[in-house]
């Protein structure tokens, strides 16, 4: 079965938490089909959940995985269209290794698959993904009676399930939603009919299209959020919601097309959850602005500060049982949602929060945004190690200033701080800075893309 993968295409695709690669040339069916068999005899599954989100190749390639677990003995649910924060729905819901084909926010040509063990537990090349990529080039023949393959639809449970943590009342709020034709276009629908007329609803591009014809799914680059910021402005919405290609991501906008911090919507979130548990400890990555760490302690929380990445928030929340994780980049994880990642529960405590005041978004948020903030920046660097070496030489040592090394290089002062991390797979830093105000945080971010980019 395996005989016709190339082993360095493999390696190439298997990535830290997830395969990815372009179609077909490197992702096809029949990669698919072999990480299927891999899958279930790494993780010993009797019964495997399977979704798909609306690329032309996910429903093959999903098909082909099914096919692949079932002759290794395992029986397949196959859910079929769904959000990643969908899959993980399933997954924790039946208790069984799931498998999500999406490529998330990567364009059209490309495509992947997302795994997990039972109950939404992450699996990344260190807790698993390492073992199913060295099997899938040396399975051996199949012996198993093969299981069954039935279809399943989750969609009804899954929306009932995020409205019992999050439920909506107060206020009707006019709300518009950018699906970037991916996943969201699917899940928004079942969720929103499910508020009746606490909601208006504006959709915008809800129409399931893997070619991404208005924009790419990615609201991390703010050139796709400029449809949504204009509608919201034009509708006279009270909030805007953006999700990525396989909505496990969600952005907000303000009633005055603004865009908001992930950083901002964490600690909001996190007001939320420790009102529920007072006390509770909290996750953040180091990039979230500082503004969450003393939130959350204000409010008598526990934060905790880890490395970024969703196997590194999750594996954290797991050892301190905190109530929710943060991270800069979109994802907000619930711990009674199986600490899985879904941008549709984020959404639905700010439209909670938003619907139990009068005050328009950016006045509920005003209080949680105390620091301006960068943004991530990128710089091509040839060697990444001996930059962050002179950036710590230059900065250590001045008065008021400390400096670690969880994950790259963060320097820390009262009024301002920021991380550098090289790429996992480019010759690339990235920069996240903040300070107090604007004028701090634009001189501390020209100082170190400066010396960053000294080079040159």
């Amino acid at each position: 079965m395996a005989d016709t993968l190339d082993p360095a295409n493999v390696h190439a695709v298997f990535k830290a938490y997830d395969v990815r690669g372009l179609v077909p040339d490197q992702v096809d069916e029949a990669l698919a089909r072999a990480t299927g068999t891999a899958f279930v005899r790494v993780t010993g599954a009797a019964t495997v959940v399977v979704g798909h989100d609306m690329r032309p190749s996910s429903p093959g390639m999903a098909g082909a995985f099914a096919e692949g677990a079932s002759t290794a003995g395992a029986d397949v649910v196959m859910i079929g269209l769904a959000s990643t924060d969908q899959l993980y729905f399933a997954s924790g819901h039946f208790g069984h290794p799931g498998a999500m084909f999406t490529a998330s926010h990567n364009p059209a040509q490309y495509n992947g698959i997302k795994m997990c063990r039972s109950h939404a537990q992450p699996i990344g090349m260190e807790t698993g993904l390492a073992d199913i990529r060295d099997l899938v080039l040396d399975l051996p023949k199949p012996t198993a009676v093969p299981g069954d393959i039935s279809e399943h639809d989750v969609l009804e449970a899954y929306a009932a399930h995020l409205l019992e943590l999050a439920p909506v009342t107060g206020r009707r709020l006019r709300v518009v939603v950018d699906a970037g034709n991916g996943m969201a276009g699917h899940t928004a629908p079942a969720v929103f009919e499910r508020l009746g007329d606490s909601v208006e609803l504006v959709p915008m591009y809800f129409e399931l299209d893997g070619t991404f014809p208005n924009h790419e799914a990615n609201p991390i680059e703010p050139e796709n959020l400029r449809d949504l910021q204009a509608r919201v402005v034009a509708e006279r919405a009270d909030i805007g919601l953006a999700f990525d290609g396989d909505a496990d991501r969600c952005f907000l906008v303000d009633e005055r097309g603004r865009l908001v911090s992930p950083s901002t919507l964490t600690a909001l979130i996190a007001t939320r959850e420790l009102a529920k548990e007072p006390g509770a400890t909290v996750i953040h990555n180091l990039i979230t602005s500082r503004a969450v760490p003393e939130i959350v302690t204000e409010l008598g929380g526990t934060p905790v500060r880890t490395r970024v990445g969703h196997s590194y928030i999750k594996a954290t929340m797991a050892e301190t049982g905190a109530i929710f994780g943060g991270e800069h980049s979109g994802h907000f994880y619930f711990r009674d949602f199986w600490r899985a990642d879904s941008g549709m529960l984020a959404a639905l405590h700010a439209l909670a929060a938003l619907a139990e005041t009068d005050r328009p978004l950016s006045a509920l948020l005003a209080e949680f945004e105390r620091y301006v903030l960068s943004g991530e920046i990128n710089s091509e660097v040839a060697d990444q190690a001996a930059v962050m070496d002179a950036l710590e030489a230059s900065y250590a040592g001045r008065d008021g200033i400390a400096t670690d090394w969880l994950d790259g290089l963060t320097v820390s002062h009262a009024d301002w701080s920021f991380n550098v991390r090289p790429s996992n797979t480019e010759p690339l830093l990235r920069l996240n800075a903040e300070g107090r105000d604007e004028e701090t945080m634009a001189r501390v971010r020209d100082d170190v893309l400066a010396q960053i980019r000294s080079d040159r």
